[in-house]
């Protein structure tokens, strides 16, 4: 038996309820359900329809109708009968008959953006792939699941059942969580800011778009460090903005009298490089926002894992005049299945973001994650877990940091800062030279982050190094590999 003559085994099911609100007689409803069915190629050729008496049975229609209307398609062309065998469809019609011809949908201006930007990134995550099956991985991670107090956060997720807690929320999100951030925000950060002025995103790149489509028109002039965050590029590019590349130095961003209305920056902790932007400079970004009335927004993406010196103040601690987004994010801190960002807003953005996140989101989503999240953060247990993770990754920056220097210090010239996840280093040869080791360390299953793929413009050769998701062990070996790989160069240092 074949796989055709196997399909008329199982019932056969066709969309009668659409047919017969289309046709006034239920044979006619089955005859055009059947056609279409072939049409489309549900129905290939060859394929044995089930007998009168089945289908009878199954669409609740007499036998005698069922075989007026294989009479019907068998006089068409659409079925032929072999007796002591059944109908089976006609095996003749042709292949363009049964293919689809799926239209071209044509996309707006955006929608183009946006998918050209999706493809780009697909290409970059390719190039990035590995064959090699022991990996050491120095790109960015998540937390790792065991660096995470689970029982701490099951108990919180059980106090919110036993509380009798129900779904009810605003599109902002969890007001109890909004009020736990605003309350860690005025204790870690220095910013004093109302829950009503906080709302809650599935990740903090959920807000940083939101706040581009409702900020940059068509064509407007948008600031962005060079280097900086890619995916925030990415979004004022699916906006249609213009960028202008901010040039940096180890002070972080150099304010300039741009002609546009809106920044972003990270100024706490620079991304990618770990710069920190000095107080002159944070004023002179304020003046300059206040000048050109425009938006800056501040993403302060991990400044709060600090190893040492005073924490530095965030942008929006100096702003008087309401023109700084803050975002946040736990992106590094609770698990990789729980996505959750935040923004400090001005009172004025915060009904216009509602609206668009309303779009989107009408109900917030993992509001039981949410309502937990508030309860970890009011009983304590979120300030401790961040201070487990400080001590560790402090311990893991700093050893990480004494291996580079004793194992490979010719090779790169590292930006040491006393924050962050991950330290930016600068190739101390050339062009030719990187590309070279740079092969060498992934075919020995070395994998790190190319500084080049979070620049806007063309620059020197660089490298970031993620370390506090590694083993010390895993370190030591990653590192000694890429010692062996840059002794295998042949170039000369200037």
């Amino acid at each position: 038996m074949n796989t055709n003559e196997e399909r008329c085994m199982m019932e056969l099911w066709l969309p009668m309820d659409t047919y017969e609100l289309q046709h006034r007689y239920k044979y006619e409803a089955l005859y055009h359900a059947l056609r279409d069915a072939i049409h489309a190629g549900t129905l290939v050729g060859g394929t044995r329809l089930p007998s009168t008496r089945e289908l009878a049975k199954q669409y609740e229609m007499s036998r005698g109708s069922v075989a007026q209307v294989y009479d019907m398609l068998l006089a068409d062309g659409y079925v032929h009968a072999h007796r002591g065998r059944g109908t089976f469809v006609t095996e003749t019609l042709s292949t363009q008959e049964n293919e689809k011809q799926e239209a071209i949908l044509k996309l707006s201006a955006w929608g183009e953006r946006v998918q050209r930007l999706n493809t780009q990134h697909e290409v970059l995550r390719t190039q990035m792939s590995s064959p090699k099956p022991s990996v050491i991985n120095f790109q960015m991670q998540r937390m790792p699941a065991e660096h995470f107090p689970l029982g701490e956060w099951k108990s919180a997720l059980a106090a919110v059942h036993r509380s009798g807690w129900r779904e009810s929320s605003g599109v902002a999100g969890d007001p109890e969580l909004r009020e736990a951030i605003a309350s860690h925000l005025r204790w870690t950060r220095g910013i004093q800011a109302e829950p009503s002025q906080i709302v809650l995103f599935s990740g903090s790149m959920q807000g940083i778009t939101l706040l581009s489509q409702l900020l940059i028109a068509e064509g407007a002039a948008v600031v962005l460090e060079n280097p900086g965050y890619p995916g925030i590029a990415h979004a004022v590019k699916s906006c249609g903005g213009k960028i202008i590349p901010a040039e940096l130095d180890a002070a972080g961003i150099i304010p300039q009298p741009w002609e546009a209305q809106t920044l972003f920056v990270t100024p706490t902790r620079q991304f990618p490089t770990g710069a920190v932007l000095g107080l002159d400079r944070r004023r002179a970004l304020l003046a300059w926002a206040s000048k050109r009335n425009a938006v800056i927004i501040e993403d302060d993406y991990d400044s709060e894992f600090r190893w040492g010196g005073r924490p530095i103040e965030p942008l929006k601690v100096l702003d008087r005049e309401q023109r700084v987004v803050y975002v946040g994010s736990f992106s590094q801190t609770m698990v990789a299945s729980f996505r959750l960002g935040y923004a400090v807003l001005p009172p004025g953005l915060v009904e216009p973001l509602l609206a668009a996140k309303a779009l989107y989101e009408p109900v917030p989503p993992a509001l039981l994650e949410q309502r937990a999240l508030a309860k970890f953060m009011t009983r304590g247990g979120y300030l401790r877990h961040l201070r487990r993770l400080t001590r560790l990754y402090g311990e893991r920056h700093d050893f990480f940091v004494r291996e580079m220097e004793l194992q490979l210090p010719e090779a790169f010239t590292m930006q040491l800062g006393d924050a962050g996840l991950h330290i930016y280093a600068t190739w101390n040869g050339d062009v030719d030279s990187y590309q070279r080791f740079k092969k060498l360390a992934q075919e020995d299953g070395i994998l790190f982050r190319d500084a080049e793929r979070y620049r806007l413009t063309s620059g020197h050769p660089a490298a970031c190094f993620a370390f506090a998701h590694l083993e010390k062990e895993e370190m030591t070996e990653g590192i000694r590999r890429m010692r062996l790989a840059w002794e295998k160069c042949t170039f000369s240092f200037r």
